[in-house]
């Protein structure tokens, strides 16, 4: 028991610790390791996403606004997660189907994690420490170049909302 304790604390002082989402790694949606360190120098939108949420229809959003910005660097990173009324029950395999079928989703996404609980994926530690727990799907985190978290939006915020786009241009300049 003693050794599973100082295992979570030394977990949670290394999440706690980071400084950058660029420290980070995860798998993306096809298995592969992805370095967030690719990320350096590129504004990137992390939202946990759910293919059986009433705000599922953001991911056309998502990529309306992926296209709109991409080629200035802008990056948007979907992480599917089934923390919130069992909403993304799908394998990744499925995940991926669905988002490219439904959405043409063209943006990175990762295998599917949790956002919220003791398994919480390591990225989401850094990102909720100081803004509190993600309460839904499709909560939006903005992360400047540097990979220090400028804004959080709620799942309520469109993707295309003025208040997200104008976070977008600044963190692009």
């Amino acid at each position: 028991m003693k050794i599973l304790v100082s295992l979570f604390l030394g977990a949670t002082l290394a999440m706690s610790a980071a400084e950058s989402a660029h420290e980070f790694s995860m798998k993306a949606i096809d298995g592969k390791q992805v370095d967030l360190k690719q990320f350096a120098g590129k504004p990137v939108l992390f939202v946990n996403v759910a293919s059986q949420c009433g705000y599922t229809p953001q991911y056309k959003g998502l990529e309306s606004l992926y296209r709109k910005y991409k080629d200035q660097g802008f990056v948007i990173v979907g992480i599917p997660a089934n923390n919130f009324g069992s909403q993304e029950p799908g394998t990744n395999e499925e995940i991926a189907t669905f988002c490219k079928r439904n959405y043409d989703v063209s943006f990175p996404m990762m295998s599917k994690v949790d956002v919220k609980g003791g398994s919480m994926t390591p990225l989401y530690g850094y990102l909720t420490k100081t803004s509190g727990d993600v309460k839904w799907n499709f909560t939006k985190f903005l992360v400047g170049k540097d990979g220090k978290i400028m804004q959080r939006f709620e799942p309520g915020v469109d993707p295309m909302a003025a208040e997200l786009t104008s976070a977008i241009e600044k963190a692009l300049k």
